[in-house]
Order: C-alpha cells, then sequence, then structure tokens
C-alpha cells in the first residue's frame, strides 16, 4: 500500500485554504492533515504535525511566505511548493523563496485570490507530490559548503559556449554556480531553468545582483559575448545561431518550453569541440540528448550528483546514455568550470 502524502496547506484567504485543500483531496495519494492562516501559524503547525510538504502563499500578513519559510528551513526542513501571484513583487519573492530552500512554485493564474486555480489541478497535484518525495536540508548545511570565490587570470575573447540546463531545484542551483564565477573567463554562458514566463525575468535579474558576470534574460538576435550569462525566457526555446541566439516560440518538447535539448544541440552543431553542457537537478529527460549532442562533438559534459541534487531525474538521464565526462557535486562545479576554462 502506497503512503499518503501528508500536506498541510498554508493561505491567509480561507477561500483559496479551501480551493486548494479540495484539489489535494480529490488525489487519494494525498491527505491534508491541516492549514494555516499567517506564517506565524504555519511555523507552529509544521512543529506541531510534521508534514511531509506544505504550500506556502507567498504574500501573508503578520509573517509572510518568505518569513516562514526561512523559519521552517532553519528549524524544521520541510518541502515546501510556493504558491505565487503573477505581480512583479510576487515574481521577485518566489525567486527569493527558491533561493532560500523551497522545491518548486505554482503561479496563480488571476492573482492572490485565483478562482481559476483549478485549472492548474494538474501541475499542483504533481508538484506537491514531487516534492513530498524530496530530501531538503538546513540552511546552515547548505551554506557551509559553498567554495571559497576563485579568481581567474586575465583572458581575452570568448572561446567556450556553457550551457547550464535545470529544472526543479536549478534557481538554487545555478546561482551557486553562478555566484563564484570570475567575470572574466573567455566563455559565455547560456542558461536553460524550466520557469513559466515573467519568473525568468526576476531570475536573470536575481543572478545578476548576485554573480560578476553579467546576466540578462535573452532576446533574439543577442549577441554571443565573453563574461555574459543570458537565461532562456519562459514559454521561448533559446537557440545558438552562430554568433549570436535566436528565442523563439513552437511546440513544447517533453512538456517544456524552453527545453534544454534544443540550446544544447544547437551549441553542439555551432561550437562542436568548444561547447561545454551542465546539467543540474530536475525532473524527466530534458537536457540528456543536449549532452549526448555535445559529447559527440568533442565538447564536454557535466553532471550534477545525485547526493546534492533536489530531483535527480534530468542528470540520471543523461549519466545513463553514457554521455556525461563528469559527475560532480554541487559545489565542484564552479571550481572544475572556472579551470577548465583557464585553460581553453
Amino acid at each position: 500500500m502506497v503512503q499518503r502524502v501528508r500536506a498541510l496547506v498554508v493561505d491567509d484567504s480561507a477561500f483559496m485554504r479551501r480551493v486548494i485543500s479540495d484539489i489535494l483531496n480529490s488525489d487519494p495519494e494525498i491527505d491534508v492533515i491541516g492549514y494555516a492562516r499567517n506564517g506565524e501559524d504555519a511555523v507552529k503547525k509544521v512543529y506541531d504535525l510534521r508534514p511531509d510538504v506544505v504550500t506556502l502563499d507567498v504574500e501573508m500578513p503578520r509573517l509572510n511566505g518568505l518569513g516562514a519559510l526561512s523559519q521552517i528551513m532553519q528549524e524544521n526542513p520541510t518541502p515546501v511548493v510556493m504558491l505565487s501571484a503573477y505581480t512583479d513583487r510576487g515574481r521577485r519573492e518566489t525567486i527569493e523563496a527558491l533561493e532560500l530552500g523551497a522545491v518548486d512554485f505554482i503561479a496563480k493564474p488571476s492573482g492572490e485570490i485565483s478562482l481559476h486555480l483549478e485549472e492548474l489541478k494538474g501541475e499542483i497535484l504533481t508538484k506537491v507530490k514531487i516534492a513530498a518525495r524530496t530530501k531538503v536540508r538546513k540552511l546552515a548545511e547548505i551554506v557551509k559548503h559553498r567554495p571559497a570565490k576563485l579568481q581567474a587570470r586575465r583572458t581575452d575573447g570568448m572561446r567556450k559556449l556553457v550551457v547550464i540546463g535545470a529544472s526543479t531545484g536549478g534557481p538554487k542551483a545555478v546561482l551557486e554556480i553562478l555566484s563564484k564565477l570570475p567575470s572574466n573567463l573567455p566563455a559565455c554562458f547560456l542558461i536553460v531553468q524550466h520557469m513559466p514566463g515573467g519568473f525568468t525575468t526576476s531570475f536573470a535579474k536575481r543572478l545578476n545582483s548576485k554573480s560578476r558576470l553579467r546576466v540578462e534574460e535573452a532576446k533574439n538576435g543577442a549577441a554571443l559575448s565573453q563574461g555574459v550569462a543570458y537565461v532562456a525566457p519562459g514559454d521561448y526555446h533559446m537557440l545558438v545561431n552562430g554568433s549570436s541566439l535566436n528565442v523563439v516560440g513552437g511546440l513544447k518538447l517533453h512538456g517544456v518550453r524552453p527545453a534544454i535539448d534544443f540550446t544544447m544541440e544547437s551549441a553542439a552543431i555551432k561550437y562542436g569541440e568548444n561547447a561545454v553542457g551542465v546539467l543540474l537537478t530536475g525532473m524527466g529527460i530534458d537536457g540528456a540528448a543536449g549532452m549526448k549532442a555535445i559529447k559527440e562533438r568533442g565538447g564536454l559534459t557535466i553532471a550534477q550528483d545525485e547526493e546534492t541534487s533536489l530531483v535527480f531525474g534530468m542528470p540520471r538521464a543523461a549519466i545513463n546514455l553514457g554521455c556525461v565526462d563528469e559527475v560532480l557535486p554541487l559545489h565542484k562545479i564552479p571550481d572544475r568550470l572556472t579551470l577548465l576554462l583557464e585553460a581553453s
């Protein structure tokens, strides 16, 4: 018999608590065991009830979602799925929540009091069940493994193209890597993070504020340049076209858009042995074929290891294809990239 997922629903709106609970309880594998109406109540209920997963609203009175999440991750680490409004503030705070340790997020389709949340039933159930199976750690345990920043010798001219792909757990992992890279490496970086439109803008701004690289959301025709990192915009594929980027719509691949495979495969075709693929935490198989394409054309491929991956799906898929040169814990990837690019 499959053990049911025990969920705690946190939202300051009684209406939203009922809607979310009805969605979760409709799945025979999930059981809502409690409710909380604000952040302070949520912290107490996590301690008292020990849920397998928490759905947590971002904007709440007294103690907001970020404050509650921070306390939960410090005192009683528990998988958390954030619910966020499609507002500038909501998107910005969602990115911060992912850095603090939230497993994933769900964007409310029509504001804080979302009358159309039922439309996202499949996404909500899937993300809650995935989150419940993940292992989370205290914030202090995550921070203490961070390596010292490295200094690179001066270089001139772009010689490598590095494609970093990530999904669930990716925003925190990508930040961990970019924040440790020197600005003068002879490479351009492309980041494909599975994330809906609008949120990638906030993600790019957050990365830019924490990295020595210049980080921008990619635009069609953007030039590939040394010391620059481009984030694929949500709901668009990012393709390498010689010395510039094509940002296009089109069909989803593996159910996602942007797709890591499309970016990596185009990088492999255009840059061959000068392409580097890095595949991080995430569910599914996106990125495996792209890593294979880079490997077949002489490029280097690196996958995050299972121990430091929030979800080991995508890295495992690439490893199973036999196309990964190195499997590394997250905190060692910046060092490896720095040494590799310095030597190029």
